[in-house]
């Protein structure tokens, strides 16, 4: 049996390819990282840096559409079209992320194996993510791999947080589909 990683070890993984990232119609730049750098997200506090969350897919990107709408009394198919999602094609290059996909690569930075949730079905907290997004952004990863968070989600379904440097390796917009044309 091999040894639990020491203390402070992260693993990496390479990731780039076709993602896909939910944008709000009235957004000109649906790549702009900047609302993120301000109110945090799971794997950024509020004011600290920039992410871009992208899905790697189209189903989990479906999958984050009603992740949004859980406990709300309508659907997707309810919403204005004005508060519809369009779904944009980021080509984003290969670099080294964290991983937080595998078990081990969860382990080796205390996440539960059973992540986005403990083992007793709770979720993982923002507030659990955001120092082991902070340590990945101080060694100069290029982001987070992870299991995606959304409601239903399998661990198929994953997600890339890439961090938003001044590297000029930056994630590209290929296209704009409209709601009803991708949902």
């Amino acid at each position: 049996m091999p040894s639990a990683p020491a203390a402070g070890t992260m693993r990496t993984l390479r990731r780039g390819g076709t993602y896909f990232r939910l944008a709000e119609l009235g957004w000109v730049d649906p790549l702009d990282a900047s609302y993120s750098q301000r109110m945090g997200g799971r794997w950024n506090p509020p004011g600290a840096f920039a992410v871009l969350y992208l899905n790697d897919s189209v189903p989990t990107s479906r999958l984050q559409v009603l992740h949004k709408l859980v406990g709300l009394p309508y659907g997707p198919e309810d919403l204005e079209p004005s508060e519809q999602h369009d779904l944009v094609t980021v080509e984003v290059p290969t670099l080294t992320h964290l991983d937080c996909i595998s078990d081990e690569g969860l382990a080796a930075v205390a996440l539960p194996t059973s992540y986005p949730r403990h083992r007793n079905g709770r979720p993982v907290t923002h507030a659990t993510c955001q120092p082991i997004g902070r340590r990945a952004f101080a060694r100069q990863l290029a982001g987070v791999a992870c299991r995606s968070a959304a409601t239903n989600a399998t661990r198929d379904n994953q997600e890339l947080a890439f961090f938003d440097r001044a590297t000029g390796l930056h994630p590209t917009a290929t296209g704009r589909t409209p709601f009803a044309a991708w949902w």
